[in-house]
Formats: C-alpha cells, sequence, structure tokens
C-alpha cells in the first residue's frame, strides 16, 4: 500500500439530490487526494435502478462543479483508464466475479421467492428470533447449499429466477481498521448473507463498489459511518476474491446531526428550520417539490465549503477560516471526529458574512450588477462601489442587498410603522422640518457636515439626537436600521435627502 498512488473516490447513487452530507464525503475524499498528490474519481453507483431518478445524475455533476470539488477523472470530468464509470454500464463484469465466489465455494444461488423469504422471516420471529438469512436458516431455504447438485442445475437450466447470496461463516472474528475508529471486530455470527447479485442481472452495493474499487486501485475508501456496518462483509468479499493484499483502508466519517444534535440531519429538518440540505435547488421529476439549495439562497461556494469542512473535522488550532488550499495543506484523516457532527444554520450564515465580507467591492458590484440591471436600474460605477461598501458590512448575503438597500436608487414608498409609532409626535415632526431648512444652507453636503447639522439642530430645538436619529433614517430610508447614516445621506446627496424627508412629513399625519 505503501508505494501504491493514492487515489480515492466519491460514489454516490442518482437516487435523488445530493445532500451536504454527501457533499462533505466528496470533500474530504478530495482534500486527501490532493493532500496525498493523488487521485480523486466520481464513479456513479446505480446498480439499483429502481431508485434511479432522472436528472440526479446530472445534479451530482452540477453540485461538484459548483462547490470546486473537481474529479480529475469519472462522470462528468472525463475518462481515466477504467471508464467507465457509470456501474450500469459495467454490470456484464460483475457476473464473472459473482460465480468467481460460487466456485470457490464463498457464494450460492438462492431461489427463495419473495412469499418463501416472507414465510421464513414469520417463522423466525415468532420463534422469538431476529429475522436473517444465515448459516442456520440457509440449510431450511432454497438454494444451492440445501439442494442436491442435480436439482440446481435443472433449475438454472430453466432459467429459474435466482440471487446469489455470500456465504457468511457460523463463527469467525472479523476485524478491519478504521483510519478514524481505530480496530473494528465483528462476529461473523451478527452478520447475514447479503446478496451480492440480483435477478435483474445487477450487482448489489456490496460486490460492485468492492469490484470497481479493486479494478480502479481505490487505495483509501472513505465514505459516511452508515457503511460502518457493511465493512465486515467487504474485507470478506476481499479475502474471497483473493485481494486481500490490495484492500484499501477505510475511513468511516460520522454523521451530520440536526441543531439540536438528536438524528441524522435531513430534508424534514431542513424544511422545518428554514434552511437547505442540499447545494443546489432541486425539483422533484415527479411530484415536482421545489427544495432550496444553498447556491440560491446566496452562499459563495467558498463559504458553503468552509464550513461543511469543519463538520466533523478540526485543524491544529483554532483557526475556522480557511481556503480550499489551506484545508488542502491543513487536511488529514485522522483529524475528523468519530462523534456526529451538529449542523448550526446560524453558523452557516456566519461563514457566508465572512466571506462577503473579504470580497472587494469591485467583486461585488461585478455579482450585483445582473440584478440591478434587471430591476431597470442605472447608476455610475463608483455610486454602485460606494453603496456596496456599505452594505457589505450589513448583510449576509449579496442576494439582501437589494433589500437592504433599494432606497440608494429609489426613494421608499413604506417607512416602518414601529418607530413612526414610537418616535412619530409634534416635537420630531418641528425637529425634521428645521432640519430640512438647515440641510439646504449646508455647503458641503458630506456625512461631517450633515451630522455638525444634525447636531445643530437637536440643540436649536432641545430635542436628545436619540430622539430623532431613528425616525430621521426612516425618513430617509423607510428602514429602521442600515449602515452609518450620514454615509447614507451624503451618497444619496443634498437634493434627494431634502425632498425624501419634505414627502416624509407631508405624509406621515399624527
Amino acid at each position: 500500500m505503501e508505494n501504491r498512488r493514492v487515489r480515492v473516490r466519491f460514489a454516490p447513487s442518482p437516487t435523488g439530490p445530493l445532500h451536504i452530507g454527501g457533499v462533505r464525503t466528496a470533500l474530504y475524499n478530495y482534500l486527501f487526494a490532493k493532500k496525498n498528490d493523488g487521485d480523486f474519481l466520481l464513479r456513479i453507483e446505480d446498480t439499483d435502478q429502481d431508485r434511479f431518478v432522472p436528472g440526479a445524475e446530472q445534479y451530482i455533476i452540477d453540485s461538484l462543479k459548483w462547490c470546486g470539488i473537481l474529479p480529475n477523472e469519472g462522470v462528468g470530468f472525463g475518462n481515466g483508464p477504467y471508464a467507465s464509470y457509470r456501474q450500469s454500464e459495467r454490470k456484464q463484469m460483475y457476473r464473472s466475479y459473482a460465480e468467481q465466489l460460487i466456485n470457490n465455494g464463498n457464494a450460492y444461488y438462492a431461489f427463495d421467492t419473495k412469499e418463501e423469504l416472507d414465510e421464513m422471516r414469520k417463522r423466525v420471529e415468532a420463534s422469538g428470533g431476529t429475522h436473517s438469512y444465515n448459516a442456520i436458516t440457509r440449510q431450511n431455504m432454497i438454494n444451492s447449499i440445501s439442494l442436491p447438485e442435480e436439482e440446481v442445475r435443472k433449475k438454472l437450466d430453466a432459467g429459474q429466477p435466482y440471487v446469489v447470496r455470500i456465504k457468511i461463516p457460523r463463527n469467525e472474528e472479523i476485524r478491519l481498521h478504521d483510519i478514524i475508529r481505530g480496530w473494528v471486530i465483528v462476529q461473523s455470527s451478527q452478520m447475514d448473507d447479503k446478496v451480492l447479485f440480483k435477478s435483474d442481472g445487477m450487482p448489489t452495493y456490496h460486490l460492485a463498489n468492492v469490484v470497481d474499487d479493486y479494478i480502479m486501485k481505490i487505495t483509501h475508501v472513505i465514505r459516511g459511518e452508515e457503511w460502518l456496518p457493511s465493512a465486515p462483509l467487504h474485507v470478506l468479499l476481499y479475502r474471497y476474491l483473493g485481494w486481500e493484499n490490495a484492500m484499501p483502508q477505510f475511513a468511516h466519517l460520522p454523521l451530520l446531526l440536526r441543531p439540536d444534535g438528536n438524528g441524522k440531519l435531513s430534508k424534514r429538518d431542513g424544511d422545518r428550520l428554514g434552511f437547505p440540505v442540499f447545494p443546489l435547488e432541486w425539483q422533484d421529476p415527479v411530484s415536482k417539490e421545489l427544495s432550496s439549495g444553498y447556491r440560491e439562497k446566496g452562499y459563495f461556494p467558498d463559504a458553503f465549503i468552509n464550513m461543511l469542512a469543519l463538520l466533523g473535522w478540526h485543524s491544529t488550532g483554532n483557526q475556522e477560516l480557511f481556503s480550499l488550499k489551506q484545508l488542502i495543506h491543513e487536511f488529514s484523516l485522522e483529524r475528523v471526529s468519530k462523534s456526529g457532527a451538529k449542523f448550526d444554520p446560524e453558523k452557516a450564515k456566519w461563514f457566508n458574512q465572512h466571506y462577503l465580507r473579504s470580497r472587494t467591492d469591485d467583486e461585488l458590484a461585478d455579482l450585483w450588477l445582473p440584478e440591478l440591471n434587471d430591476k431597470g436600474i442605472k447608476a455610475e460605477r463608483n455610486f454602485i462601489l460606494r453603496v456596496v461598501h456599505l452594505l457589505k458590512e450589513k448583510g449576509n448575503f449579496l442576494n439582501e442587498f437589494w433589500s437592504l438597500g433599494s432606497y440608494f436608487f429609489e426613494a421608499p414608498v413604506k417607512y416602518d410603522q414601529d418607530v413612526i409609532k414610537k418616535r412619530w409626535n409634534e416635537g420630531s415632526a418641528k425637529f425634521l422640518k428645521e432640519l430640512v431648512t438647515l440641510f439646504k444652507e449646508v455647503p458641503s453636503f458630506n456625512a461631517l457636515e450633515t451630522e455638525k447639522a444634525f447636531k445643530s439642530c437637536a440643540e436649536l430645538t432641545g430635542t436628545g439626537p436619540g430622539q430623532v436619529m431613528q425616525l430621521f433614517r426612516v425618513a430617509v430610508s423607510g428602514l429602521p436600521g442600515g449602515p452609518a447614516l450620514f454615509e447614507i445621506v451624503e451618497l444619496i446627496g443634498k437634493e434627494e435627502v431634502i425632498k425624501r424627508m419634505e414627502e416624509f412629513c407631508n405624509k406621515v399625519v399624527f
């Protein structure tokens, strides 16, 4: 293993949109490969044709591209030496390995119908046992272990449907070392004879992923902890196929948990609490139900990736903000936690806010310009840059800029009613009207001079600045909060500010 080039794979099934837990698995594979100058490939495991969802494969590809997690070979990213990377296009190959296992006595044909399996389950459960097709129950079922060889041959010649099951040893200790969890030891008596090859001619995940990992020279299998119970079975398959010396190292990643820590994060949690659990927006092709995505919510890909990286992994220090290059340099599987990681939607926003503020005004202006154009806004570049500079300190997302700062381009048509109810009275009305008079006389209408005029007006009218500051903001912007008020006033300009203040005084009545 030491002399082999590091090769890892992300191998999702196209059964629906890619959950952020899957994106994190892809990310950790990618970081590990890049850290070790290795290869990262995308393989689509579509052996379960009953659960195939149209559009899901392309969604996976698009998601990885948006995130910047780019495989150097695989479906959608160019063929390497082991194409095809779509299991449904390799199905003829798997049969030979199933037959090899049968011939060496490590697998067998099983002809049981669904009704016969249901009957066995009921019988075992009625006797107080746990339903399992294993070393004990297989003797009473219809398979090539319990039947005479001649009868088995007749069934095969007659084309009777069958599956191929692995023959799990009755009492054996199966050991594997997991990079994250240490030694995992399982007694074979706790395992069942899983199906390796289905009656529809397709392999199951267990056989296909082991065969593909061997053929594609995968050195490390980095996947979610939900696959940990299957790992002993995969160890046996490597042994039975004669590939034990080429078996990859395993690393099973912790679950992503709900914000309260109770259970695995699901789409229902996102729907209930108002945050996405998918990287991109997804529309179910059957129900047409629309699920939100991080991209459409306004997250930057690098903020999304930074947030995901820290859900289960931590650096050597207390650093939280990483570029992708820094993540590659810092990443190690040894620093991945065994325990589940709670997802914090507010922390996700915090990451995006940081990345928003770290963008230059020019970058943000370029990103915002399409929306402004769609709204028919015509403004000079320098003006937009100054607006962006003020807004990026207040927003979490670029797509909030219009709701936070439309007043820079258009006079407000609505005013915050809570502020008006609390602050609007004869004294405040007198103050605003007096302030209009003073503003008209201000020769240089900048933040410094307008603030001086505001304070002077407060003195003249005997008004506390705190009593009228928010009302003045509402008169200019319609909103109760925002960037530094006198910088807003300077940017909007003398003529427009005075016009808005006069309109406000005329519209608002006691």
